[in-house]
């Protein structure tokens, strides 16, 4: 039998060291953060108003959609705005400053949602279960 060894190679990656490595102080950078901010809190504040939420949930997804493109006008474009360039060709750092946090504000609705959505469901069975009752002490 024949043996077959795989090179595998472990990049030199660690998440705190590359973001330690980012200027936070750049304008554009704590305006994206300002966006988060101002997006989490859209998400949390409209958790009762549906149609809007539904609204600010797709357009989020679009952005996360679109972000390779956003990627690439800004890794062209980076000179106008910012200080450094961080926007390489595989899209890490627009996925963790970006895409991260719009997806967890969407994970945020969807739970909001789903937690909606199990207290109207215990409020139609009560709801039926009085209208049984009532029902069965008239026939009584």
């Amino acid at each position: 039998m024949r043996e077959f060894e795989m090179e595998t190679e472990v990049p030199d990656f660690s998440f705190w060291i590359f973001l330690a490595s980012i200027d936070w102080r750049d304008p554009w950078l704590i305006g994206l953060i300002g966006f988060h901010i101002i997006i989490t809190l859209m998400a949390i504040l409209t958790r009762n108003h549906g149609n809007f939420q539904v609204v600010l949930f797709l357009t989020l997804l679009l952005l996360v959609y679109f972000s390779e493109n956003i990627n690439e006008l800004a890794a062209n474009n980076w000179r106008i705005f910012s200080k450094q360039q961080y926007f390489d060709s595989k899209g890490l750092f627009i996925s963790i400053v970006f895409s991260v946090p719009i997806l967890l504000n969407c994970m945020i609705m969807i739970a909001s949602w789903l937690w909606q959505s199990s207290q109207l469901m215990a409020q139609l069975k009560r709801a039926q279960l009085q209208k049984a009752n009532k029902v069965q002490t008239k026939t009584d």
